[in-house]
């Protein structure tokens, strides 16, 4: 009887996942189904898909400048120069599969072209390293764990621009190795030995 009950619970387990699993198939196809859908009309030069663009992307970008050292400031300009710039350039765009890395691409340069007009300025401090929860630890324990993410987004402000936008795209921004790579426009092999080269100097800094 045990058996049975064991195999019974498994069953539903394991149906539970195929169902979980379907459901972010079913998630992925609409995510995928609507950026196709939202290229297509930008590249027929709708405005209301400009409109759309923005408000599924402004948070992203201006995070993605955050991140690079910008000011919270300068992040918004640069944000809204980078959306300006997307709209001059929808030519570019080939379809929906290359919406984020043809944006973070764009982004990109203006942030690049940022820095190369005011070379010696440093980075602000960056955002979107998160404190985990640490509901479970001592004073100490969350105090140490503080200093080390204090550590952990001065060195990674601290990189050379081109490791810190290796960094940034993948950890942070969550695009995957060949997205962040066209977005950085060099070859997946190049971007993964700065994805490397970055890892190393960042282990150096924080203990």
């Amino acid at each position: 009887m045990g058996k049975k009950v064991k195999l019974r619970e498994q069953k539903v387990g394991l149906a539970h996942l195929r169902g979980e699993q379907q459901n972010l198939d079913r998630r992925n196809e609409h995510s995928d189904q609507r950026r196709d859908s939202l290229a297509a009309r930008l590249r027929a030069g709708d405005r209301t898909a400009a409109a759309e663009l923005v408000d599924l992307y402004y948070e992203r970008i201006y995070l993605f400048m955050r991140r690079l050292g910008h000011s919270r400031q300068v992040s918004e300009d640069l944000t809204q120069e980078s959306f300006l710039n997307a709209w001059g350039h929808i030519g570019q765009l080939r379809d929906g599969k290359a919406l984020n890395s043809w944006l973070y691409r764009i982004a990109g340069n203006v942030s690049k072209l940022y820095w190369r007009r005011h070379k010696g300025r440093e980075a602000a401090s960056i955002e979107g390293i998160e404190v985990a929860d640490g509901s479970s630890k001592t004073e100490g324990d969350k105090a140490g764990h503080n200093e080390q993410l204090e550590q952990l987004k001065n060195a990674v402000t601290r990189l050379p621009i081109k490791l810190r936008q290796a960094v940034v795209l993948h950890y942070m921004q969550q695009l995957t190795i060949t997205e962040a790579a066209e977005a950085a426009g060099i070859r997946k092999g190049t971007f993964k030995s700065r994805l490397n080269r970055a890892l190393k100097a960042l282990r150096k800094h924080v203990m």
